[in-house]
């Protein structure tokens, strides 16, 4: 008798489905935080930061983006189920047409990862959702208060990179992705010190 295959119901559903399904789905003019949340349910933490991480990438809101950032990454540490924004932000009315934007952008760059970024080497998901928030929350620190020209595009593009193997549930590119935090962390700690030794140098002359 032929054995008929039945889909696994336990499939990781891709990010850039999930983005396409958000972008569909949007109100017409207006959408809020508190809206893409309960959207995203489960998703939502790996998803909000991804987009918040692609939004710091620009000069000019790396310091929002990194501020909103700490909010997730802080209650990832803490073992919630999904981010909570203190109700001003989450009610906040934002342009539908910047989402769309943004994820018109992003899906066909993602659908293009996840040909290499897919389910793989699982790991614990209470602890490895704490790592994770640890790393992110340093970086999005080193984003509003590393005062370095264009130190915010390695930093974010980490996060996205984490924000990405972490929905999808890749624990190789997760490895790979926070020993490169590890690296940026500590390439920026050095430049941090180096810029306080230097500027008390300049201090000791006067």
């Amino acid at each position: 008798m032929k054995r008929i295959s039945t889909p696994d119901v336990r499939a990781i559903i891709p990010a850039s489905v999930v983005l396409q399904r958000l972008h569909d789905e949007a109100p017409a003019d207006h959408f809020t935080l508190g809206w893409l949340m309960g959207s995203l349910h489960k998703r939502s933490f790996g998803i909000i930061m991804l987009l918040l991480a692609v939004v710091a990438i620009a000069p000019g809101a790396s310091i929002v983006a990194g501020v909103l950032l700490i909010i997730p990454a802080f209650q990832m540490i803490a073992g919630q189920p999904a981010p909570v924004f203190p109700r001003r932000i989450a009610a906040h009315p934002l342009p539908t047409q910047h989402l769309a934007a943004l994820v018109q952008r992003a899906v066909p760059l993602l659908r293009y990862l996840e040909k290499v970024i897919y389910p793989r080497w699982p790991a614990p998901f209470e602890p490895t959702k704490r790592l994770v928030g640890a790393v992110v929350l340093i970086l999005s620190a080193s984003l509003v208060f590393v005062p370095i020209p264009l130190s915010n595009v390695i930093p974010a593009l980490v996060i996205a990179l984490i924000s990405l193997a972490y929905l999808e549930e890749d624990g190789l590119v997760l490895l790979i992705a926070l020993l490169g935090a590890v690296i940026v962390i500590t390439i920026e700690l050095t430049a941090v010190w180096e810029t306080i030794l230097g500027a008390k140098w300049i201090v000791g002359l006067w």
